[in-house]
């Protein structure tokens, strides 16, 4: 892809995130179209609807997710970590997620990217197993379940040290339902 046109798909991502986020998944896509900067003939080449687009909004997120998870550090630095890279994109997939109705191809498409998200946690899954700090049964997909959890209490909080302790506490939690017995 062009340099020019990967900046104009990009713009268009980030316009769709901030307008999904801000006005709901039912924003109309000339507005996305606008307000990245580009017509509406550039939207609809680089994504046929807008099941498309929010795919490759969290495309985007997982790529953020895989970023993270490559560093190696203890389980609960790296769900922190997880939650807060990925509060935006948490807090957007809970804002369209009731308004999405996806076709065949588009479920496939969503449900491939559940798939590789569990796939990018399964490393982190491996060394929490290899450490004792999860049960033999914990795997990718189930980090991934529980990363879900704690990120959508945590998305409406802000920053700082009442959101710091809230995202402690909910760890501890988790935690306590992802240990061996």
């Amino acid at each position: 892809m062009r340099r020019d046109a990967k900046l104009r798909r990009d713009a268009l991502i980030a316009a769709a995130a901030e307008s999904f986020a801000e006005r709901g998944y039912g924003v109309p896509l000339e507005e996305i179209a606008a307000r990245a900067g580009v017509g509406r003939g550039t939207l609809y080449r680089n994504f046929r609807d807008r099941e498309t687009l929010a795919l490759a909004i969290f495309e985007g997120e997982v790529d953020r997710v895989e970023k993270a998870v490559a560093h190696e550090q203890d389980l609960r630095q790296s769900l922190i970590d997880l939650v807060l890279a990925g509060t935006r994109g948490t807090a957007l997939f809970a804002r369209i997620a009731a308004d999405i109705v996806a076709d065949t191809e588009n479920m496939a498409a969503f449900e491939a990217l559940g798939e590789r998200l569990a796939r990018v946690l399964d490393p982190v899954a491996t060394r929490a197993r290899a450490n004792g700090d999860v049960r033999a049964d914990i795997d990718g997909e189930k980090l991934g379940l529980a990363l879900r959890m704690v990120s959508g209490l945590f998305h409406d909080l802000h920053e700082g040290p009442a959101g710091q302790r809230k995202l402690e506490d909910a760890l501890d939690l988790v935690f306590d339902g992802l240990r061996p017995r």
